[in-house]
């Protein structure tokens, strides 16, 4: 019997020496395309029909061409979304961490805002985010960025690591959440609010969840916000606070 072939495991894109290729691809290639062209409408498409509904022949058919044709550019269909993901990041607004008399706490809320807008301009980031090592020089840019800040705080180096894990996870958590909870209402053909009344009432409705949105009454009332967007905004600022209050009475323990 003979024995199948061992491939050697994917590692990145950014690894394996493919993103030092040049954008026009290899010689012989189609003309009228790059691979900066490419990974662009790559994200268009993610942005407009979602992770699950991509394809290379999809992609293939919005720039017109065969689908081996853009196999000219990248190799495979997960270098070109970790391409995407990459380019995604290029959007993020990063602070200089060196500017003199900027508060590091300002920031950070900077920081940790930025990348909960772009988990929810594009909610296919978050799981490219956690299925890839997402190491391309705009997402490591942002990770530097993000250390830095994080040095200011005067956090022993030990618990640098931590500090960020507790800021940008909790915020990932966040943005996956709310990206995805506004996919759903967009699908569902409802505002936000609606989609929001339509489950309270639901949920209240039921006898085995009645009781525990009762008990949870006086919370969502002194949460205020007449608006889920208002409701959420609150959330995202009172943990964030949270965060930093913590950060700052370790650097006083410390």
């Amino acid at each position: 019997m003979a024995k199948a072939v061992e491939r050697p495991a994917r590692t990145s894109v950014w690894l394996e020496g493919k993103a030092r290729r040049s954008s026009s691809g290899r010689s012989g290639q189609p003309s009228g395309l790059d691979r900066d062209r490419i990974t662009e409408v790559t994200v268009r498409l993610l942005d407009a029909e979602g992770l699950a509904k991509f394809s290379m022949r999809r992609l293939a058919a919005e720039l017109n061409v065969t689908a081996m044709s853009v196999y000219w550019y990248v190799d495979t269909k997960d270098d070109l979304l970790e391409l995407a993901l990459d380019a995604a990041s290029a959007e993020l607004r990063l602070p200089d961490p060196e500017s003199e008399g900027e508060d590091w706490r300002d920031q950070l809320r900077v920081l940790a805002g930025e990348y909960r807008s772009l988990l929810v301009r594009h909610p296919w980031v978050s799981p490219l985010a956690g299925t890839y090592l997402n190491i391309g020089p705009h997402s490591q840019a942002f990770s530097r960025a993000v250390q830095r800040v994080l040095r200011r705080t005067g956090l022993p180096a030990r618990g640098l690591t931590g500090a960020i894990a507790a800021v940008f996870q909790f915020v990932y958590g966040f943005g996956t959440v709310e990206g995805h909870f506004i996919a759903r209402c967009a699908d569902a053909g409802m505002t936000q609010d609606a989609f929001f009344q339509h489950a309270m009432n639901a949920v209240g409705a039921a006898p085995e969840t009645a009781e525990f949105i009762q008990e949870s009454a006086d919370m969502m009332e002194a949460r205020g916000g007449g608006t889920v967007e208002e409701m959420r905004e609150r959330d995202f600022d009172f943990a964030l606070e949270l965060l930093v209050a913590g950060i700052e009475a370790m650097v006083a323990r410390a």
